[in-house]
């Protein structure tokens, strides 16, 4: 078994890690993406990589992997947050808050380099092919399969400083936050919503119309974009020898949706597991690591659904004056007894699993007519 190759459906950042894990052993990896290159989901939008889960720095962290940090990154540790009254307040920390990538197809994106990284190291990419069975075994990274929160925004050009903002209220993105990320000329305005999703055109011109009255935001070339993502803890991300990593197991910030990270970590670990023969120990790790994360996240959305503009406003004011907003963001994140119980007993009914494990099934997702219906019936579709 050692000698096959490890098929892998889907080019994200999960699926691309996993593949370098694997010939990182000395195993051959095939990944199978049905678009025509990676990224097409994006269109050099700004995201951030969230750099305050852990102590470690995300890109060493990536590095202790076998991920190369060849992607455009731009530290970032000065955030502009703006309470619902539009009043900004500063946030600063030592160490980089997040580090801002582009996604796309385009060079110097995460995405991008990712693919060139793997070309590198010898994994073979099938563009245009999409698999459905992985009767040998395999790692699914076909990304989301639901949107519990979207991001809608525009994309342009731009002379403004490079800066950060954000802003909090219900009136501009519905229990989520709106943004605006500038960096060398390039410029990502966007509400990213977790409710209300039908109006997301009414909340974007609110948002451009906000930063332009309290930034002065000049937008040469907008160019509309839109995303989505699913937050749904698997009770399992294995089934058999096929494991699930990225968004196709659920693995998603469900507070404020930094995913990237937990992307690339299972994507790798499920990678290893595999080419060491020990698919079961994928479970032991994505547990040990993102499952305490996922569920103090979840718990956190829980409380952030009920603020309000004045819960936002006060917690906006009652945020250490000269804290450092990395140490804060850690304590937020970090896993808590309290908050695993809430979880268990109240915020884990928010969002129920997408991923159904039935183990007499090779399909990538389920798609077998016995199991069909009780899976939809589980999704509330």
């Amino acid at each position: 078994m050692l000698n096959k190759t490890i098929e892998i459906s889907g080019a994200g950042p999960a699926g691309l890690a996993a593949a370098l894990a694997v010939v990182k052993t000395g195993r051959a990896a095939c990944v199978y993406e049905r678009r025509d290159d990676v990224g097409k989901r994006f269109h050099g939008d700004f995201q951030g990589l969230e750099n305050w889960t852990a102590d470690i720095d995300v890109l060493e962290e990536l590095g202790s992997m076998g991920i190369e940090a060849g992607f455009e990154h731009t530290p970032f540790r000065e955030v502009t947050c703006f309470s619902p009254d539009g009043v900004p307040h500063e946030f600063r920390s030592e160490k980089p808050l997040f580090y801002l990538i582009r996604r796309g197809s385009e060079a110097g994106c995460l995405d991008t380099a990712l693919k060139q990284q793997a070309l590198d190291a010898g994994v073979e990419i099938r563009f245009g092919e999409t698999l459905h069975r992985l009767p040998k075994g395999g790692i699914v990274t076909q990304g989301p399969r639901r949107a519990d929160a979207i991001a809608a925004g525009y994309l342009f050009e731009t002379d403004m400083a490079d800066a950060a903002y954000a802003v909090i209220s219900d009136q501009l993105a519905p229990k989520g936050y709106a943004y605006l990320l500038v960096c060398k000329g390039r410029g990502t305005l966007a509400s990213c919503m977790f409710d209300d999703f039908h109006n997301e055109r009414l909340y974007l011109e609110k948002c451009v119309e906000f930063f332009t009255e309290k930034v002065g935001v000049s937008m040469n070339n907008p160019r509309r974009f839109g995303g989505g993502g699913n937050f749904s803890l698997p009770r399992t991300a294995r089934k058999g020898d096929i494991l699930y990593a990225g968004e196709s197991a659920g693995f998603q910030d469900p507070l404020f949706g930094f995913g990237i990270r937990w992307a690339l970590i299972s994507g790798a670990e499920a990678g290893r597991a595999l080419a060491d023969d020990d698919p079961a120990s994928y479970e032991k790790v994505w547990k040990q690591r993102l499952r305490a994360f996922h569920q103090t996240a979840a718990t956190n959305r829980w409380f952030y659904d009920r603020l309000g503009n004045r819960g936002y406003a006060a917690a906006i004011r009652n945020f250490q004056k000269g804290g450092d907003i990395r140490t804060w963001m850690q304590g937020a994140y970090a896993p808590r007894l309290w908050k695993r119980a809430w979880y268990h007993t109240v915020a884990s009914r928010r969002y129920k699993p997408l991923l159904q494990v039935h183990e007499d099934c090779d399909c990538t997702w389920c798609r077998c007519k016995r199991h069909m219906k009780a899976a939809d019936e589980s999704a509330g579709i």
